[in-house]
């Protein structure tokens, strides 16, 4: 059950009294360790401005926050069901395993039950916590100098026929469908933050969205019926200007994006994309602040059409609109995504210049 949560203060002031209460009704992460904890966690109490509250399990783990060792505060309902405490206790013994439901078949297990038990327990699914698992495992592997493993990539393509069986599957279609020497070519690469599918033509960047996004398909027919079907497997050069771009980025080398895009769209959706592209890494604004310097200030709910409507992710940065009052609001990449890049970012915030 997920209860309406009230203001930080209060919940940081029930968490330095370690307050019973709020067992089971919120939860904090912690961004300086990655951990979520109980309200009641007996570990030393983080830091106000590291702290971010949340109403369920599901939250955190969405949110890239792995379980607290000390509190456990996912133990209870692992301690009255022994399928949910031996597939925790697999998950924990190796995070980076990508998990199928075979795998819970092979443990003796009905998938739909324990499907149903998650949910109930934690607000998500095994598989889609399994998957947290391993994202956060790659990043850290990632903050620590090392590559980002293969594992933490569910959305991920082991080979080049299995990108193309996968992208077939999204249009609807059977692979040999695909012209060989398309007008467009589609292809992916490999991000700290999960698969990402590129689209160009030889000049420019038409579409580049993680792989698991859930508007995906109809991004994908939307451009196949516009390209009049003339789409094909294989990269042109724009595709390896974003992955080179956005390698430089992930490493804290450059947020500076100068490849050519093609946008589709209203030219007030498009209006909207140039402005997130003058936003510099490291800072936020509100849709009305958009909104306000399109001399819409009334057009709020237009600005977040067009935001979410964006097909070419993290390069036109919509993750750096914020709701009025600062939250984090909906991404297409997923929340979790959403925060990690501002985590990143902050490595690029522009630097306060003190007078002489």
């Amino acid at each position: 059950m997920r209860f309406d949560l009230p203001d930080d203060d209060t919940l940081y002031s029930a968490l330095m009294a370690r307050d019973p209460s709020w067992d089971g009704r919120a939860y904090v992460g912690v961004t300086s360790t990655g951990v979520f904890c109980r309200l009641t966690c007996p570990a030393r109490k983080p830091k106000r401005e590291n702290c971010q509250f949340f109403a369920t399990i599901a939250d955190c783990l969405n949110a890239g926050f792995r379980a607290c060792k000390r509190c456990c505060p996912m133990a209870p309902a692992a301690q009255s069901d022994p399928a949910i405490s031996s597939l925790l206790a697999k998950l924990e013994a190796d995070p980076t395993r990508r998990w199928r439901e075979a795998d819970i078949v092979a443990m003796g297990h009905d998938p739909s039950t324990i499907r149903r038990a998650f949910k109930r327990h934690f607000g998500t699914t095994f598989l889609d916590m399994a998957r947290q698992a391993r994202l956060q495992a790659g990043l850290t592997t990632l903050a620590q100098g090392g590559k980002v493993i293969d594992a933490q990539l569910e959305a991920g393509f082991d080979s080049p026929a299995a990108f193309r069986e996968a992208f077939a599957k999204l249009l609807g279609l059977p692979p040999g469908a695909f012209e060989a020497n398309a007008m467009l070519r589609a292809d992916w690469f490999d991000t700290p933050l999960g698969a990402m599918i590129a689209i160009s033509d030889p000049g420019h960047l038409h579409l580049l969205e993680f792989a698991d996004r859930k508007a995906l398909p109809t991004e994908l027919k939307r451009i196949h019926k516009a390209c009049k079907g003339s789409l094909g497997f294989g990269r042109f050069a724009p595709t390896d200007q974003a992955e080179a771009q956005l390698e430089a980025f992930f490493q804290g080398r450059s947020a500076q994006f100068d490849l050519p895009l093609a946008l589709h769209g209203t030219e007030f959706t498009k209006a909207v994309w140039r402005i997130l592209q003058t936003l510099p890494a490291g800072t936020t604004q509100s849709y009305s602040d958009i909104a306000r310097r399109l001399g819409r200030p009334d057009a709020v709910r237009a600005v977040a059409r067009a935001n979410g409507a964006n097909q070419i992710a993290i390069i036109i940065p919509c993750h750096r609109v914020l709701g009025a009052d600062g939250t984090l609001t909906g991404y297409g990449g997923g929340l979790w995504r959403k925060q990690k890049l501002i985590e990143l970012e902050r490595h690029y915030a522009p630097k306060e210049r003190h007078p002489a």
